[in-house]
């Protein structure tokens, strides 16, 4: 508050006491009278000097302001409109930490010097990754949603469109300069990793070198991408690489693991995966190289000889009625053509660990169901399936084919029969599963123990899918494409910190919820109120230094904390 001594037309200096505050709709100071006072001459009888009375009057003023932290009176205009963009959110702060505790912001510093671009790529990559968290969508959603943080967005739409070539260059860069820091801060552990491959559907008809057509995880016919991603035995992603829809997902681990021993410095790592990783070539490369591997092996895909070894009951070891157990020393005999086209024959040494589960005995029958039913409805009525929507269903009918272009079941003379054998000889292996692995002195129980981990890895997938909607997505060009999931991976990087700060007590969705609601509203001038908060933004909060609890705050106060979370 300051004397604002006003001329008038009359010669008379006209006393009032003003705030100035900045006007976050306008975009500049504005000034509003808190209290009239009065002309200059009609106070010379009570004052020596008005002026300097007045002065001190608002000094005062401002003191007791301070010390006391007065309450703030608001003055509300009934007729005051409503315009929408009142509201902004404060829960990025959060997001804001770990993104500078990373140094994000550096590394897009050091490499803004001698490019010839007017906008800023750190601000476009923060605004990016903070709305992939609170406000999934296209970039120009993002883009026109800017105003609800409180960070300065100085770039046009077809700046961030730019920008994304350059993130594209980046990628692999910026993957091993976060690992880097993740390592220092938190002390990333990998001398176990896991691995395992997910896909992302476009909503295109047309393919390209990168879009292609594959197997879907989401059974959908649309092109897809794959995405190859490395976690390390936190659970905390480490590096992600995409390839074309059509590669088979076991010809994408050797890439990408070659790819972080090389870059990242990871050493000696036992890789774990499912049974997809399981083939030959993958397994006599991990064999012989530093670590070895854990991978789950189908037993309905398996030999005559592996089959008839699970089924026997010799060598089992009951726990409890619901368990059993059993392992053995196996040669596996490996053949497959290396990357030169060469036919390698080789033995891999390796341990095969065999367990029965009463729980996934009655669960594999209960996840068949659904495709037991849809097979006899399949069987009574054709004409209201075909490729697409029969999937699970069609291994169950004898005689069933599929025209490859449109998708249609064919027609022919053999009319569609319910497979029964075919179900019983799947019946005969539930609950029964087997891991082998080339730690082929290790215990049962680590091997075991170590592959169920693998859950963490797919579970972060669902998060990319869910909580991040990183499908579908709404750009083209593979430069762009590669750039939207680079934003992606640094945003589920930092949902996954936040969770190991809060000791992984709550999910990716019920911290990026709390968070995306914790918002402010502007009461008047400067102040404004929080809308939002909750037991998980508290605790948050908490551990990061940031106060969601207050009620009332001013923008200064706001920015404040904003400029905190960037002081490493």
């Amino acid at each position: 508050m300051y004397l604002k001594k006003s001329k008038r037309k009359n010669g008379r200096i006209y006393l009032s006491i003003a705030d100035g505050y900045y006007d976050p709709k306008k975009g500049y100071s504005r000034t509003k009278n808190i209290e009239k006072i009065g002309y200059v001459d009609a106070f010379l009888n009570q004052y020596e000097d008005p002026i300097a009375h007045f002065e001190e009057v608002v000094a005062r003023m401002n003191s007791e302001k301070k010390e006391e932290k007065q309450r703030l009176t608001i003055t509300i205009d009934p007729n005051a409109t409503f315009d929408g963009n009142d509201g902004k959110n404060i829960g990025y702060a959060a997001l804001s930490c770990i993104y500078h505790e990373l140094e994000i912001n550096k590394f897009f510093a050091y490499r803004q010097h001698g490019i010839s671009t007017e906008y800023n790529m750190n601000a476009i990559m923060r605004l990016l990754v903070f709305s992939r968290l609170l406000s999934p969508g296209s970039k120009k959603k993002a883009f026109e949603e800017r105003e609800w943080f409180f960070e300065r967005c100085d770039f046009t739409l077809d700046d961030m469109y730019r920008s994304l070539t350059r993130f594209s260059k980046f990628r692999d860069a910026l993957q091993v300069w976060m690992h880097e820091r993740i390592t220092a801060s938190y002390g990333r552990d990998t001398s176990i990793t896991y691995y395992d491959v997910t896909n992302y559907y476009f909503e295109i008809d047309e393919q390209d070198r990168m879009r292609r057509k594959g197997v879907c995880k989401e059974h959908r016919p649309n092109p897809i991408v794959q995405m190859g991603l490395f976690m390390d035995n936190s659970g905390l992603p480490v590096a992600y690489q995409l390839f074309p829809g059509n590669n088979n997902d076991c010809t994408t681990l050797l890439p990408v693991l070659k790819r972080i021993r090389q870059e990242f410095g990871v050493g000696k790592a036992v890789v774990v995966s499912d049974k997809g990783m399981n083939t030959h070539k993958n397994a006599y490369y991990l064999a012989n190289s530093r670590g070895g591997y854990v991978f789950s092996q189908s037993v309905r895909g398996g030999t005559k000889e592996l089959k008839a070894y699970v089924l026997k009951e010799a060598g089992y070891e009951q726990i409890g009625n619901d368990y059993k157990k059993k392992s053995r020393q196996f040669t596996r005999k490996a053949e497959f053509e290396d990357d030169n086209g060469n036919t390698v024959k080789a033995d891999i040494a390796e341990k095969q660990v065999v367990f029965y589960s009463r729980d996934y005995d009655t669960k594999a029958k209960a996840d068949r169901a659904a495709a037991v039913r849809k097979a006899e409805m399949l069987v009574k009525s054709p004409d209201k399936f075909n490729m697409y929507n029969s999937h699970g269903a069609a291994k169950y009918i004898k005689h069933i084919e599929f025209d490859e272009e449109t998708g249609e079941i064919i027609k022919t003379k053999s009319i569609l029969e319910f497979d029964r054998e075919a179900l019983a000889e799947e019946e005969k292996y539930d609950g029964y599963y087997v891991i082998v692995t080339s730690r082929y002195d290790a215990t049962d129980e680590w091997v075991i123990d170590t592959y169920k981990e693998l859950w963490r890895i797919e579970e972060t997938f669902k998060v990319t899918k869910s909580e991040l909607e990183a499908r579908p997505v709404y750009v083209s060009r593979e430069d762009h494409i590669e750039a939207h999931f680079l934003t992606c991976f640094l945003a589920l990087v930092i949902v996954r910190l936040l969770q190991k700060k809060v000791d992984n007590k709550y999910s990716a969705e019920r911290i990026l919820q709390g968070l995306s609601k914790t918002c402010c509203t502007n009461l008047e001038g400067n102040h404004f109120i929080s809308s939002y908060n909750d037991d998980v933004v508290k605790e948050i909060g908490d551990v990061l230094g940031i106060d969601f609890r207050k009620k009332y705050r001013t923008l200064a106060e706001i920015k404040n904390i904003i400029a905190k979370t960037k002081i490493k």
